[in-house]
């Protein structure tokens, strides 16, 4: 992977661009880290806790974290091979130095407080370096004031304490209710420490400035160990470990939970009103992700997920929500807090109304995990079990309804992938009942419904004149999600699954390869990366392997030159090469994944 090259200064009326952050990360929370050194968002304690910082939302009066030379610079950073550990070298007139930062973790797991490590060595020469340290209002909702615990400045914000801890060479400059700023100078061999750590209702402890240095080296061993731990011998090694790593980044380790992404409220295009809140776990982002999981040979983090998710489901007896928070409970309504929104694009969003919504397509996420999880060596639960088969039932039901669709559109309509996906899971509860996995007593009832949707979806889903799937039932237009379901494809028609692909990539394509997620929305909207990852797959489990090949290559020519330090949004924009959307974002990381996996070598075919 590329270093990336920067030059001071790097934001345009107090923004950086979307594309410009790298993440840090512990399993619990994760920072985004601009050119500056500046950290603009971090929600402390937790991935979907108020932010500490958030100049991302509101460059003049947001929250941020920066520590960057006094004077101008040239920057190049990367993260450590197979680590989540980034380090930036800035070279100035005088001197050079290395900045390498962590969110720490122990070889134990991670830590009873937020801990965020940002060490400083001198390399050659001399560099004037400065730190400013402005805690966020949490949008208006409170006043952050400060006071001196043993001579160190402790900052209070709502019910949240943050503490800053300096080596001694570190000389603060000024210390108010408002801010912190010091400066320091490093020398050729010197080594500085930065660092914050966090807790909130809960007493604060003081580490040792030299314990805190320590443990970056111990985050790195215990993320390399991660890394080298999967099982994943196939194409494009570099890019599936670091999508694996990034993804990493949205597994909530207290609960097991899946974050769809770190952020809220990005914007899909500058000036709309696309900006949600995406800090929660989506049973569909969730099940995909474990799908990566499972290609990745990640045991440990596909059982936690799957267990954490089939016991929410049961929480709320049995019934599928589109999303729920990261503890497991009712996501709150969307609010809109007083932020400017990043480049002034409103509205700024705290939950997610998606939460209320008929999402059919889950039926067949839940289902396919299910099984992927059992071929992949595990064993399902007698709760699960039953689980499973009561939501076969559910799903052979509710098949006739309209819903919102994978996208989530306000207009309820029969998508033909939500049709696909509940023939999928009505597919694969027949499977499991034979393998014995789940209750066999209606298995029959789900053979004749799983027909019956194919016969619907021939019908009513395909266009003779577009020769293609169609978006919805009744309507000419496409969507790229269809692709999604190559394996309805490659079980029920082949060549129109084949056909549909290629009248994807005709209305839907942008820039030579990637994709926008459904006929008319680039008026709205960046293509969307996981898209064009989807057809990859899709193309290559259908035997268009050369084709999936060279398109595959050609999305990472087009987004790694442009990506930063790989950490991906979820849309990207052809004309601007420029990022939108929140991130990380799990969909664009995951589909990666698959798309890679679905052209490895060992790859049987017609993956679920």
């Amino acid at each position: 992977m590329k270093n990336m090259t920067y030059e001071s200064p790097a934001r345009e009326n107090g923004y950086a661009g979307l594309g410009d952050y790298a993440a840090i990360g512990e399993g619990r929370s994760v920072a985004l880290i601009a050119p500056d050194g500046a950290i603009d968002w971090w929600c402390a304690p937790n991935l979907d806790s108020p932010p500490l910082f958030d100049r991302i939302l509101d460059a003049d009066y947001g929250g941020y974290f920066q520590v960057v030379p006094a004077s101008s610079w040239r920057m190049q950073r990367s993260y450590r091979e197979n680590s989540n550990v980034l380090e930036t070298r800035y070279q100035t007139d005088s001197g050079e130095v290395l900045v390498t930062e962590s969110l720490n973790s122990t070889l134990a797991g991670r830590l009873p407080w937020n801990e965020l490590a940002r060490r400083v060595d001198g390399v050659r020469g001399e560099v004037a370096m400065k730190v400013i340290f402005q805690p966020g209002t949490r949008a208006e909702t409170c006043s952050p004031w400060m006071n001196k615990v043993h001579d160190y400045p402790v900052y209070h914000v709502g019910e949240l304490m943050a503490m800053l801890r300096l080596t001694d060479d570190v000389q603060i400059d000024r210390c108010d209710d408002v801010s912190l700023t010091a400066t320091f100078t490093t020398s050729s061999g010197s080594r500085s420490l930065v660092a914050l750590v966090t807790t909130e209702r809960e007493p604060l402890a003081i580490p040792a400035p030299e314990k805190i240095d320590e443990r970056i080296e111990t985050s790195h061993i215990a993320w390399r160990d991660w890394a080298d731990g999967l099982d994943w011998h196939g194409p494009y090694d570099s890019h599936v470990r670091r999508s694996a790593l990034a993804l990493k980044f949205l597994w909530y380790s207290p609960t097991g939970a899946l974050a769809a992404a770190a952020t809220t409220s990005l914007p899909e295009k500058l000036g709309n009103d696309k900006n949600y809140d995406y800090r929660y776990a989506w049973i569909r982002d969730a099940c995909l992700i474990i799908k990566a999981f499972v290609y990745l040979g990640s045991m440990e983090d596909c059982k936690a997920a799957f267990s954490w998710l089939s016991h929410t489901i049961r929480r709320h007896d049995g019934g599928l929500r589109a999303c729920y928070t990261l503890e497991g409970g009712q996501v709150p309504e969307e609010t809109n807090p007083p932020l400017a929104g990043y480049r002034e694009t409103q509205p700024v969003r705290v939950g997610n109304n998606a939460r209320d919504q008929i999402q059919l397509s889950m039926y067949g996420d839940m289902l396919a995990t299910a099984r992927l999880f059992i071929e992949a060596g595990h064993v399902l639960d007698l709760s699960t079990s039953r689980l499973l088969g009561k939501l076969a039932n559910h799903c052979a039901d509710s098949w006739r309804q309209k819903d919102s669709g994978i996208w989530e559109l306000p207009e309820e309509q029969h998508y033909t992938h939500s049709k696909m996906a509940c023939w999928l899971a009505l597919d694969q509860a027949v499977e499991l009942a034979r393998d014995s996995h789940i209750e066999p007593t209606w298995v029959q009832r789900w053979e004749r419904e799983r027909d019956r949707i194919r016969d619907w979806v021939e019908t009513h889903c395909w266009s003779e004149r577009r020769q293609a799937y169609t978006f919805y039932a009744g309507t000419e237009r496409l969507d790229a999600a269809v692709a999604l379901t190559h394996y309805y494809g490659s079980k029920v028609n082949p060549q129109r699954m084949l056909s549909t692909l290629t009248q994807i990539r005709e209305e839907l394509g942008e820039g030579r390869v990637m994709l926008y997620r459904y006929s008319d929305v680039q008026k709205e909207e960046a293509t969307f990366v996981a898209c064009a990852f989807w057809l990859v797959e899709a193309l290559a489990e259908l035997g268009e392997r050369d084709e999936a090949r060279r398109t595959m290559d050609e999305i990472l020519e087009q987004l790694c030159q442009r990506g930063n330090v790989e950490i991906f949004n979820e849309m990207f924009d052809t004309r601007t090469q420029s990022w939108l959307g929140n991130m990380p974002q799990g969909l664009s990381h995951l589909s990666l994944v698959c798309a890679a996996k679905a052209l490895s070598e060992d790859n049987p075919g017609h993956q679920v």
